[in-house]
């Protein structure tokens, strides 16, 4: 069985794959993350991750590449990570008391098989008071996080509900990312 490798410099994923007990390495592939014209949030996750496998392959061919991409999606537009206080509290009223969706390209590519899925997960936001961001942005954790909150972390007590995969949600469908390895014989 060739070994892993896990395209993504997240940690979350690498947090998320180690839960599951797997033997893996991590490289970080960089490519060109822009969204293309009229590119739905389901293709954009899908294609980024396929383009970070097939990168990460020609570095190790003889290898298993799993890669993912995870964006946030509302109303049909990318949120992406907030680039200041001022923007993060402009995705927070945006997304106060609506639902959205959390959606993870999955790719797992060897040198001579491809499998790959997006997985859909619905995230139900509460409406966030002014003091509440206020709150929720001083604790660091949303600087850095796609649609500025981490579900795994403080976050959580502004989610209500949910819809799918909780571990889409974090960053890495694991439910679906085994199934992927099992497809190209990298688990039993």
């Amino acid at each position: 069985m060739a070994s892993l490798i896990l395209a993504s410099g997240s940690p979350r994923r690498s947090e998320l794959l180690q839960r599951l007990g797997i033997a893996f390495e991590t490289y970080s592939p960089n490519i060109n993350e822009s969204l293309l014209e009229n590119e739905s949030a389901q293709d954009y996750v899908a294609r980024l991750a396929c383009e970070k496998a097939a990168h990460a392959l020609q570095l190790f061919p003889d290898h298993v590449i799993l890669a993912a991409d995870t964006c946030i999606s509302l109303d049909g537009n990318i949120i992406g990570k907030p680039r200041s206080k001022t923007h993060a509290f402009e995705i927070w009223q945006a997304l106060s008391g609506r639902q959205h969706e959390v959606l993870s390209g999955v790719c797992v590519m060897t040198a001579t098989q491809k499998y790959d899925c997006v997985v859909n997960t619905q995230v139900l936001f509460q409406k966030l008071s002014y003091d509440e961001m206020q709150s929720y942005w001083s604790t660091g954790e949303p600087i850095d996080k796609a649609g500025a909150y981490a579900i795994q972390g403080i976050a959580a007590k502004y989610i209500p509900e949910i819809h799918g995969s909780y571990t889409n949600v974090v960053g890495l469908p694991l439910h679906e990312t085994v199934k992927l390895l099992k497809a190209v014989k990298a688990l039993n």
